[in-house]
């Protein structure tokens, strides 16, 4: 019915006008596009008026928690960031090729879809003095109460610039999957092998200097996630004093306007302090090209059985997790040094709060539901030399954009409204969403397209009914992983919110603190379920809905 009305109009549509109406499609989606950024603009204008002032400055540097927090934020900052690189590549090295890197592919999006503050929960439960690590130890120690000299909060920030390295080095793995499914790469590597080179040497010699440019970008997205992470942050960091993204945060919340412009500074010296080491890291991998060129023609025996360990130990870091929180869910009475709770009971689940579950289903639903127009729009008219500039985002620290967003939301009076959550949601689930969706829209087939034009189609007419169905699978791949983002948002969900909407990370996050274990586990398994269920639907509806289409999806 809706195919023939349409059909009909573009018969009676005179052609001048079709012409004039996709003449300016480019700028609908460029309008679209600004509709979720450019707001952004005056809110980093009003961000940066306070930076001006040297007394804020002063007020910073003669802050007492400045120096401590500033040396660790750049401590677990850094050696997350490389430990889940090192990883990364230390799997690769000794998977690939083979049946076993396939199998971590297989595997990969279940670990994914563990949002950062529930494995940060479960990795907590780990390590905590009462933990099942120090459970197991007191078994053949005969410890009867937690020792004293285990802490989840140590002061170097090194439990949470653990957890960031094994969260994040599934990312960078699949980010590798990406690069390494390439021809070129695979020849290479059979090239190098039958010509006697040990893998690590192939790797070291022929690979890297390939890979490490094309790593660089999701390594810097790695890096800027660690330098302004407050949920992982809250959870598993130093508190006396936080790293500096918790302490900006609280900066900014604080009713004194000194304060908030401190925090501002402060969260610019954030994006000063990436710069820097983006700049340093480029460095270094130049002197390593300089000093270390080309192979010496030496076969080496070198061996790879050094992260024989490695791969079981990052997805049984997270089956231990889901393990861990499902346990301490039902617990009922759980004395330290017992291994396992005296008794398993549904209470806590039966007496938690749902609404958080609700707001953020609904957040999350209404922020894909926006983001996919505007991120096929994109796609088709859009100026792709632009795509740059959306990930910007994903790839500095958070905090500056979140204090812009939090003053333009205050300045347009939308601060602790559903719309304004929406929208700052928006900024961080669309660059995804574009980045997820990019690479199969530009596989597509283009005589496909032109197929559809040459029987007299418009390009709008065969993107609805030829090339948007036919990038099914892909576009609920992207609206999953959307979700997901919009789930495990913190900041903007609490500024934007004004504490008026609680959602499970929030809740997760607040219930860290002090609350009951119990509590604070269903709320992370439920931050956890959702987008497992969505990843869910997005892996069935196209195989149900193409069940009659033979190769459709």
């Amino acid at each position: 019915m809706v195919k023939t009305l349409w059909l009909s109009l573009k018969a009676n549509w005179p052609g001048r006008m079709q012409h004039r109406y996709f003449s300016i499609a480019p700028w609908i989606a460029i309008l679209l596009v600004l509709l979720v950024f450019s707001p952004l603009l005056p809110g980093l204008f009003w961000v940066l008026q306070p930076v001006f002032k040297w007394d804020v400055w002063l007020a910073l540097w003669q802050d007492p928690q400045w120096p401590e927090a500033v040396r660790t934020t750049l401590f677990s900052a850094l050696l997350g960031s490389v430990l889940a690189l090192l990883m990364a590549l230390g799997i690769a090295v000794q998977c690939y090729p083979g049946h076993r890197w396939w199998r971590i592919q297989q595997r990969l999006p279940l670990f994914l879809s563990i949002p950062h503050v529930a494995f940060a929960i479960g990795f907590s439960f780990l390590i905590a003095p009462s933990g099942w690590i120090a459970r197991a130890i007191a078994q053949f120690t005969g410890w009867i109460s937690p020792p004293g000299w285990i802490t989840v909060h140590d002061d170097y920030g090194i439990a949470l610039a653990l957890a960031l390295a094994v969260k994040e080095c599934g990312f960078m793995l699949w980010v590798l999957f990406a690069v390494l499914s390439e021809q070129a790469i695979s020849r290479q590597m059979t090239l190098a092998r039958t010509l006697g080179y040990r893998p690590v040497q192939v790797w070291w010699f022929i690979l890297l200097p390939q890979l490490m440019p094309r790593l660089g970008w999701p390594f810097v997205a790695v890096l800027a996630y660690g330098l302004s992470v407050v949920d992982m942050a809250m959870i598993l960091g130093p508190t006396n004093p936080p790293t500096l993204a918790v302490l900006i945060s609280q900066w900014l919340t604080n009713p004194s306007q000194m304060m908030q412009a401190q925090g501002e500074a402060a969260a610019l010296v954030l994006l000063v302090l990436l710069l820097c080491l983006v700049v340093a890291g480029r460095g270094l991998w130049r002197c390593r090209l300089v000093f270390s060129p080309y192979p010496s023609g030496h076969r080496q025996s070198v061996s790879s059985r050094f992260v024989l360990s490695l791969h079981p130990l990052i997805f049984g870091m997270g089956h231990l997790v889901l393990l861990f929180l499902a346990v301490w869910s039902l617990a009922g009475a759980w004395f330290f040094p017992q291994l396992w709770p005296e008794e398993l009971t549904f209470r806590v689940w039966l007496q938690a709060s749902f609404e958080p579950f609700f707001t953020t289903l609904w957040l999350g639903i209404l922020a894909c539901i926006l983001c996919l127009p505007i991120t096929l729009c994109w796609l088709e008219w859009g100026p792709q030399r632009y795509n740059a500039l959306l990930y910007i985002p994903l790839i500095i620290p958070a905090m500056p954009l979140i204090a812009a967003q939090y003053a333009a939301l205050l300045h347009l009076r939308l601060d602790g409204t559903g719309a304004g959550v929406v929208w700052s949601h928006l900024v961080w689930v669309l660059p995804y969403m574009i980045l997820t969706l990019v690479g199969p829209y530009k596989a597509f087939d283009p005589r496909l397209l032109t197929t559809a034009r040459a029987l007299g189609f418009s390009r709008l007419t065969a993107c609805l009914t030829v090339k948007w169905p036919m990038l099914f699978r892909p576009a609920m791949a992207s609206l999953a992983i959307g979700f997901s983002v919009s789930v495990a948002q913190y900041l903007p969900t609490l500024f934007a919110g004004g504490g008026r909407f609680n959602t499970v990370t929030t809740e997760a996050i607040a219930l860290s603190a002090g609350g009951s274990r119990q509590v604070l586990a269903v709320q992370a398994l439920l931050q956890i379920l959702l987008p497992l269920v969505v990843f869910a639907i997005a892996a069935w509806l196209p195989v149900w809905l193409s069940r009659n289409r033979k190769g459709l999806c």
